[in-house]
């Protein structure tokens, strides 16, 4: 997993192309050494092939053409003078001194260099290099050597700077390989560490490493950042159970003095009527604010403890049975789509009322006649229920925001309700580590909650 992001990260990419623009550098850097190591060699072989040319000459100049066949049959028979080449011919070609038979093919010309392979003729014949030259009673005279070593020289500079070159992109593979590595694993921590915050709330942090280097300072960077985040959070959900709280009592005693009213003889019926509003309205606040303090109890884990085995497929004929009438009003049925047990562990009445808010939601917004169905199944060994409807659904792109509180689509904000039921289902599934699907029901919308295994 880890070995798959790193072939696929930027930072990879980029230590690649690093590597490209240093490897040309180094390629044209070597290219360069081996061409003038090369030069150098064969430069000092040509000064010493002329040297010797020079020599002869100098026999001839001083001794006649005599001198210079005595030279040349004295230094082809010496050891010391071994790889040395000499051919003296007259003005028709014929030998008349040296060590070689005739003269070379490949040299042509009244004088100059070249290269030739000596007779016999095969693949592990030495290759010469040869100056030659033709002298003004058109003799002409050829001096050459072996440069054999010279060409192994040279092919041992190329496979060495071959060789350094492999090791370098070997050695700086090696080591953006391992840089990647360790920068993709420091970021999968930290992407790590942000899922399980989106899935499970502000109390996770990032693993500090404690080297103190620039991945430590970030991660304590953002782990400064998310204690403050957590800290504002906190104290606008203080302010926010401290509101419902505070205010239920006086608006419960507010209601009670309306019911107290209300109750009372006398009075027209449009104060009757009035009454009647304002205590319906009361209950819709009171309901909200309840709402909101159980939310806040259930995020706030107040009641892990009474976690134990639920039987998913009897608390959604509960519901149903519970559900039904109000579907009936509307010309619509709920139903149950199997009665086989599949179990979940978790706090039953949470489990109840999460299941109640989404059969709810589905007959309010659902189509007049229309159909709810809930399903309890097992997947994968884990629970699974799901309500489905054939309403109208709701847009993809508005999905993501139904589950926060206060939240409506704009078409339901004429119908009954404050926006917390759908919130009162996602704090109840981060309770039981349950993930939440949305899904077309063509038409409808189907709401799926997956249970952990």
């Amino acid at each position: 997993m880890l070995l798959a992001k790193t072939l696929r990260s930027s930072t990879l990419r980029l230590a690649l192309l690093a590597i490209a623009i240093f490897g040309a550098a180094v390629i044209a850097l070597f290219s360069y050494v081996y061409w003038s190591t090369a030069s150098f060699v064969r430069s000092r072989a040509d000064r010493a092939i002329a040297a010797e040319q020079a020599a002869l000459l100098r026999e001839r100049d001083g001794a006649g053409t005599g001198g210079l066949i005595a030279a040349i049959k004295e230094r082809a028979a010496q050891d010391r003078f071994a790889g040395g080449y000499y051919l003296l011919t007259d003005a028709a070609g014929a030998r008349v001194a040296g060590n070689l038979q005739a003269w070379p093919g490949t040299l042509k010309g009244a004088s100059g260099w070249g290269e030739f392979t000596p007779p016999p003729d095969s693949a592990a014949a030495p290759p010469v290099r040869a100056a030659f030259a033709t002298l003004p009673d058109g003799y002409r005279l050829l001096v050459g050597r072996d440069i054999d070593d010279l060409d192994a020289f040279a092919r041992t500079i190329g496979a060495a700077l071959l060789a350094g070159i492999a090791l370098i992109f070997v050695l700086a593979g090696v080591a953006s390989l391992t840089v990647t590595r360790r920068t993709v694993g420091r970021i999968e921590a930290i992407n790590a560490t942000s899922r399980v915050i989106m899935q499970s709330g502000l109390g996770e942090r990032i693993p500090l490493r404690g080297t103190r280097d620039e991945w430590d300072q970030l991660a304590a960077n953002l782990n400064s950042m998310l204690d403050r985040i957590e800290g504002l959070m906190a104290q606008v959900k203080q302010v926010t159970d401290n509101v419902a709280h505070d205010l239920r009592t006086p608006l419960a005693r507010m209601r009670g003095r309306l019911e107290k009213a209300y109750g009372t003889q006398g009075g027209s019926e449009r104060e009757r009527a009035l009454i009647g509003d304002t205590l319906a309205d009361l209950d819709g606040v009171l309901r909200m604010f309840s709402s909101l303090t159980r939310i806040s109890q259930i995020e706030a884990n107040l009641r892990t403890d009474a976690a134990r085995p639920v039987n998913l497929s009897e608390v959604a004929r509960e519901v149903a049975e519970l559900f039904d009438a109000a579907a009936e009003d509307r010309g619509g049925r709920v139903e149950v789509a199997n009665d086989e047990a599949v179990f979940a562990a978790g706090d039953r009445d949470l489990l109840f009322d999460a299941l109640a808010n989404l059969v709810d939601n589905a007959i309010k917004h659902g189509r007049d006649g229309g159909r709810v169905i809930v399903t309890v199944a097992r997947r994968s060994g884990a629970g699974e229920i799901s309500v489905a409807d054939d309403g109208p659904g709701i847009p993809v792109h508005e999905r993501r925001h139904v589950f926060e509180r206060f939240y409506r689509l704009e078409r339901s904000r004429r119908t009954p309700g404050n926006g917390l039921g759908l919130s009162l289902v996602a704090a109840v599934a981060r309770l039981h580590g349950a993930e939440i699907d949305m899904e077309d029901n063509a038409p409808g919308l189907t709401i799926r909650l997956r249970f952990p295994g």
